[in-house]
C-alpha cells in the first residue's frame, strides 16, 4: 500500500497547489450559471417564490439571480485579484463564500425544504446532496479565503 500511496503522491504533488483553484472553477461556474439561468426574471419565477412563502418575491427574484452571478464571479476572480492585491482578493473570495452560504441556506429552506438528503425520490435526494455540497464549498471559501495555511 505504501508503494501505491507514494506513486499517487508523486503523480499528484505537482498539482497540489492548484486544488483550491479547481474547486473555485467548479463552484464559480455553477453559481454563475444558476444565476444566469434565471435571467431574464419571469413572472413564473416570481410567482413560484411567492408560493414558497418568500416575502417581496418581485424584489427577491432579481436579487437571487444577481447574487448568484456575483458570488460565482467573486469566487472565480478572488484568487486572480489576490495575485496583485492579496488582501482585496482574499476579501472578495470570503465575501463570495459567505454569499453562497446565505444563498444556499435560503435555497434549502425555501426552495428545497420538501427534499431530504436521506429519504425521498432518487432525483430529489441526489439534488439535495448537491445543494449541501455547494453550501459546504461556500463555507470552505468563507472560512479559508485564498490563504494556504
Amino acid at each position: 500500500m505504501k508503494k501505491v500511496n507514494d506513486l499517487l503522491e508523486n503523480l499528484t504533488s505537482p498539482f497540489q497547489a492548484y486544488t483550491d483553484f479547481i474547486l473555485k472553477i467548479g463552484l464559480g461556474i455553477a453559481f454563475f450559471l444558476h444565476g444566469y439561468g434565471k435571467l431574464p426574471i419571469n413572472q413564473g419565477f416570481i410567482d413560484w417564490l411567492s408560493s414558497q412563502g418568500v416575502p417581496l418575491a418581485h424584489i427577491i427574484a432579481p436579487l437571487v439571480a444577481w447574487s448568484e452571478i456575483s458570488a460565482g464571479i467573486g469566487i472565480l476572480f478572488g484568487g486572480i485579484i489576490a495575485i496583485k492585491a492579496q488582501t482585496l482578493g482574499n476579501l472578495v473570495t470570503r465575501i463570495s463564500g459567505l454569499a453562497i452560504v446565505v444563498i444556499m441556506i435560503n435555497a434549502l429552506l425555501f426552495a428545497h425544504s420538501h427534499w431530504s438528503i436521506f429519504i425521498g425520490e432518487r432525483g430529489s435526494v441526489l439534488f439535495a446532496s448537491e445543494q449541501l455540497f455547494l453550501l459546504l464549498l461556500g463555507l470552505y471559501f468563507f472560512i479559508k479565503g485564498n490563504y494556504n495555511k
